[in-house]
This record gives C-alpha cells, sequence and structure tokens, in this order.
C-alpha cells in the first residue's frame, strides 16, 4: 500500500521501456525516494563509473507518502552519481512533478545508457514513450515547459528538465520541475543532459491507496495541527519563507560574506524576509508577491516575486516582467551576501535565470563569490572575464557573471564547472568554500560549529540540509544548543542525519521537522504502508542509507580525508560578532563522531557496522 510497486525501466540507447515491480523487501529496508533510489544505484553500477559516461544511471525516486495528501507530501528525488563531487548525488525537489508520476502509477524510473539524439519521456499512465526532443535542445525549461504542453494539447503535463547548461555539461546543472521547483544540487541535470534527455513529462489519473486510511486521515491531521501551531512552521516560513533567516544569521556572526572572508553582511536586511515585504518597486509595490505551497503543503515556504521592470537588470528584458520564483534563504545569501551585493531585484534576477537555465543557484553564487576574490586578488582581469568588472558588491558583475553561464559563453562555461575546478585552474584552491568540490551553503561553520561537522561528513559534498543543526543550535528546535562550542555536536550531527535520510525517504519535506519529530511522522508512515512503522524503525533506515551512501563514496574513491573543510574555516578565525576569534573545530569533533557512527578510527565502516545494516 502507498507503494504503487511497480517501476519504470528506460534504455536511452535502444529505446527500450520495461516495467518492473518494486523490490518490496528493499522498500521495507530503504522505504523509497532517497534510500531505496539509492539503493538501485548502488546495486546497478560500478562505484567508478565515470559520471557523464552511459554506464551511470539517473534514477527519479518517489517516497511511499509522496502524493498521499500528507502535509508536504511533494517530494520527489534525482538521484545518479555526481559529476561535481564524484559522490552518490541525491537532489530533492518538491512541487507537483512527484505526485504525477505516483499517480500514474510508478514509484521510480531508471534511465539507463545514452541517447542517439535529444529525448523526452512522456507518461501519460501506461501510455509511456520517448519523443524526440531534437527541436527542444538548447531551449529553456520555461520554453521547453510550454512547448511540450502545447504539443500534446495537455495543460495537466508536470515536467521536469534541463536548460542549456545541463546539455553543455555545466556542472553546476539542476533539474527544474513546475516551472521553479529545483532538483538543485550536485550537477544531477548535468547527467540528465549527458544521457541526451532533455525532460520528463507526466500526466496520471490513477490516485493512491493506504492500508488503513482511517488512520491515516487520523494521523495526517494531528500532524498539520502540530504544523500550525507551531511558529516556525505556522508563522514564520509562510509568512517571510526561509528568508526570515538573514537577519537571524547574520546577527549572530555566521553568515558567509565576500567569499567567507567575514562572517556579516552589512547589506543583509536589504535582502531578508522582510525586505521582501517592504515597497521597492517603481509602482510603490514590494518584491513578494504571494507565497506558494508545493503540493499537499500546509507551510507554504516559497516565494512568488515581481522585479521592479525598470531595475537595470530586466529594464530591456519584457519576458522578465512576470510573477515567478522569488529568492529563498540559500540563493539570497549565495547571490547576495557571499558576492556582497545588497541589491534584492538584481538577486530576484539572477534566481529567475537559474530557474531558467535549471542552474544550482547555491553553487552559481558561491562560485561567482570565488571569481570575484581572484579578480580582487589580481589573479583575473577583465579580458579574461570577457569584460565584466567582476568587484564584490557589483550587481551589474553578479547579473553578468550569471547570464555568462546561461548562455555559455567562454567565461561563463568556466565559472559553470564550480568554484573548485575554476580555483584549481587559476592556481589558487584555497579560495574555494567547498566540501568534495561542493559549495558549502549559508551557514558559516565558525558560528555554529555544528554545521562544519555537517558540511565535513555530508555524503554529497557540503550540503545543509544533510544534517540541520541551525535547527538545534540556532532556533533551539528540538532543544537548543550552543553553537560557539563543540561539545556534543558529534551526536547531534549524527541524530540529525539518520533522522533526515528517513524523511528524505518518507516523501515528506524535511522542513516539517521545525514541528515534528519522527514521532509524528511514524504514525502517518504506518498507516499508510505495509509492515509496522514506528519512530525507532525510521531512524534505522536512516542510519541505515547513510551507512550505505558512506560505502559507495569509499569504493567510488572518495577518501575519508576529504572530511575536511575549507582552510580558511579551520584557520582564519571570524572577525566579527559572537564568534570573534573562533575557526571551526573540525579536529575535536571528527573522532567522536566516527566511533559514534562505529567507524573505524580512519572513516571507514567496520564489518560489524556493514553486517549490523546488511551492507557487508
Amino acid at each position: 500500500m502507498s507503494w504503487t510497486g511497480k517501476i519504470l525501466r528506460v534504455n536511452l540507447t535502444d529505446g527500450s521501456i520495461t516495467e518492473e515491480p518494486l523490490n518490496m523487501e528493499w522498500a521495507q529496508q530503504y522505504l523509497g525516494q532517497r534510500g531505496l533510489g539509492t539503493k538501485y544505484l548502488v546495486e546497478e553500477i560500478d562505484p567508478k563509473v565515470d559520471p557523464l559516461s552511459p554506464d551511470n544511471k539517473l534514477i527519479f525516486a518517489t517516497g511511499p507518502l509522496t502524493g498521499t495528501g500528507a502535509s508536504t507530501s511533494a517530494r520527489y528525488s534525482v538521484i545518479t552519481k555526481s559529476p561535481l563531487t564524484g559522490c552518490v548525488a541525491c537532489s530533492n525537489s518538491g512541487g507537483y512533478f512527484g505526485p504525477e508520476l505516483k499517480y500514474a502509477g510508478y514509484d521510480m524510473i531508471i534511465f539507463e545508457g545514452k541517447a542517439p539524439n535529444p529525448v523526452y519521456l512522456l507518461v501519460e499512465d501506461d501510455n509511456v514513450e520517448l519523443v524526440d526532443a531534437s527541436d527542444l535542445w538548447g531551449k529553456s525549461v520555461w520554453e521547453t515547459d510550454a512547448a511540450i504542453k502545447e504539443k500534446h494539447q495537455e495543460p495537466l503535463l508536470h515536467i521536469a528538465t534541463i536548460g542549456h547548461p545541463g546539455e553543455y555539461g555545466a556542472l553546476l546543472s539542476a533539474v527544474v520541475n513546475d516551472g521553479h521547483r529545483a532538483a538543485g544540487r550536485s550537477g544531477v541535470g548535468t547527467v540528465m543532459g549527458s544521457k541526451n534527455l532533455k525532460a520528463v513529462a507526466v500526466h496520471g489519473t490513477k490516485g493512491l491507496k493506504v492500508k488503513d486510511p482511517e488512520a491515516f486521515v487520523a494521523a495526517v491531521n494531528a500532524g498539520k495541527k502540530v504544523l500550525a501551531e507551531n511558529a516556525v512552521t505556522g508563522e514564520a516560513l509562510p509568512t517571510y519563507g526561509t528568508n526570515v533567516l538573514m537577519n537571524i544569521i547574520n546577527e549572530i556572526g555566521a553568515l558567509p560574506t565576500r567569499n567567507a572572508r567575514e562572517v556579516q553582511f552589512e547589506g543583509a536586511n536589504e535582502i531578508s524576509g522582510e525586505a521582501m515585504h517592504r515597497p521597492r518597486r517603481s509602482d510603490g509595490k514590494p518584491n513578494l508577491v504571494t507565497n506558494q505551497g508545493c503540493f499537499g503543503c500546509t507551510i507554504a515556504c516559497g516565494r512568488v516575486s515581481k522585479i521592479d521592470p525598470t531595475h537595470f537588470s530586466v529594464k530591456d528584458k519584457p519576458q522578465y516582467h512576470i510573477a515567478s520564483g522569488g529568492v529563498e534563504y540559500e540563493n539570497a545569501w549565495s547571490l547576495g551576501a557571499d558576492c556582497g551585493v545588497d541589491d534584492l531585484e538584481a538577486l530576484t534576477y539572477c534566481n529567475y535565470r537559474c530557474n531558467e537555465h535549471a542552474m544550482d543557484p547555491i553553487s552559481v553564487g558561491a562560485t561567482v563569490a570565488a571569481a570575484m576574490e581572484l579578480y580582487e586578488e589580481g589573479v583575473i582581469d577583465k579580458e579574461e572575464t570577457g569584460g565584466i568588472e567582476l568587484k564584490f558588491g557589483s550587481a551589474e558583475a553578479l547579473c553578468a557573471a550569471v547570464d555568462a553561464m546561461c548562455e555559455g559563453t567562454e567565461f561563463g562555461k568556466k565559472l559553470a564547472m564550480g568554484s573548485k575546478r575554476l580555483c584549481e585552474h587559476y592556481g589558487r584552491p584555497e579560495l574555494s568554500m567547498t566540501v568534495k568540490g561542493q559549495e558549502f551553503p549559508a551557514y558559516d561553520p565558525r558560528g555554529i560549529q555544528g554545521m562544519g561537522l555537517t558540511y565535513a561528513t555530508s555524503n554529497r559534498g557540503a550540503c545543509h540540509l544533510r544534517s540541520y543543526t541551525v535547527a538545534s543550535e540556532v532556533l533551539g528546535i528540538p532543544e537548543k544548543t550552543d553553537p560557539l562550542t563543540t561539545d556534543g555536536k558529534a551526536a547531534l550531527v549524527k541524530a540529525f542525519q539518520d533522522a533526515t535520510a528517513a524523511v528524505d525517504s518518507s516523501g515528506l519535506c524535511i522542513f516539517t521537522t521545525f514541528a515534528w519529530t519522527l514521532e509524528d511522522i511514524a504514525p502517518q508512515i504506518d498507516a499508510a504502508c505495509e509492515g509496522e512503522w514506528t519512530a525507532e524503525r525510521l531512524l534505522e533506515v536512516g542510519e541505515r542509507i547513510w551507512n550505505m551512501e558512506r560505502k559507495f563514496n569509499l569504493d567510488a574513491g572518495i577518501t575519508p580525508d576529504q572530511d575536511t573543510l575549507p582552510k580558511r574555516l579551520l584557520k582564519d578565525a571570524a572577525k566579527t560578532g559572537p564568534a570573534k576569534g573562533l575557526v571551526n573545530g573540525l579536529d575535536k569533533m571528527l573522532p567522536e563522531y566516527y566511533a559514534l557512527r562505529g567507524w573505524t578510527p580512519d572513516g571507514v565502516p567496520t564489518e560489524q557496522t556493514l553486517q549490523r545494516f546488511g551492507l557487508a
């Protein structure tokens, strides 16, 4: 129940499409989405495979609660081996695509091989076919979405697609569905492009069943009540979105600024969630038009914004005089504070462009920030940048750099490979703020110590959503811990990692955990799915997933010495704020973390640990 019990296997090389039963034994061990999709990946590919070769696979996976009507049951993941990091990649998105895939009758799609020419997959219930996409190659996400709906005369299609950067091999390419919801990180769109797969278009009408409808409705309603009554999920996120964090994180001295040279940004208030509400356009209206929720969501943290039509970024571009996806906290930080830019309209334009061309805005902004430091250090000049005066604080330079990536200019293609390769190319690798090749997000580990361990040990490279200790260290959820100490952070990170892996596998949004614990989630899964599901069992599933991902990365050649942070965070103390004088204490936390995980002092899961989770 709740699982459809079917997957689609699409061989792009020979064009064959087959249905097969979902492995229900694996579903009981890995639940769905992140866990189950990754299980299929690790069983079916060589960990050392070239991520951009036809031998890599690309998996679209839903969770058992996806599409059920539980609050936030919109999620699906895109899973592959990352070309950006060489690690396992699992990028999570919302919107409406995931539920639509379930309604068509499928838990998962596995793409293998490479199409000889560009194609897209059309799924309309049992009618599944590969369609020539030669006329769509080179088109944007928005153009592709409109063209496919027009061709099939079906406005109810939900489409996940890539833009031009994913076609030319940009390692920062995402998969965008429903126009502005993104499976954003780790270059999953790059793998899609390498397979000549332009899009996946889905419309389903079959609906879903759950194991115990009465118990399910009761559990879901109880969960919605908890979300509504919580200050974060019931008030802050609906009103201000995730960008409610901008001023909070800046005040505690943990906002990486100008490529993490600093930890506080003097312009934070101008790009905050509050700023989005203030009248600022030439017509006297605010940047924010409305909030928006994904399928089934009762939080509605999404932003819909409109750019001032007189702003330099869009003055002569009427196609951007529309209401579309506004900035969230992460992209407001990366495009804003990290680049020293406090122009909200410019950030909104760059965010539009990232959505339009399927680029990860976290890595895009952080890479531009690294390029700005290279420019200010005199390592690159205007001749190298194609005429862009790439100075910190320049909104014009930011917009030009993002445009260059979207359009694939000579310098734009260098940027679109990410900051690690960019900085290595110019002989300054220490200026790349990455872990395992992936740019770290909007929390400085000198001001929030647990996030340093989170970044260092994340199985997909630097990531906040694999272990959001900010909830505890800053917001006091589920209990307050001191962000400036390393004490107890190894246990905190492990607990967050295991719980998050379970939530990511369920089909629910991780933002629910601002209010919910696994005790709130387990009854919903138990009522929907076969088997007995408890909070304890979910934690065990999460720990199994974490060790499976770790084992894959080790087998792929990712060494434990890569569980580290950029030298800037370990050697250069914070200059201002509560964390003034501090560096990240990773060396204190990492040995304790390895021990808690049941790994050797070198960071390798022991045989006993692997056997405990059936991974030996």
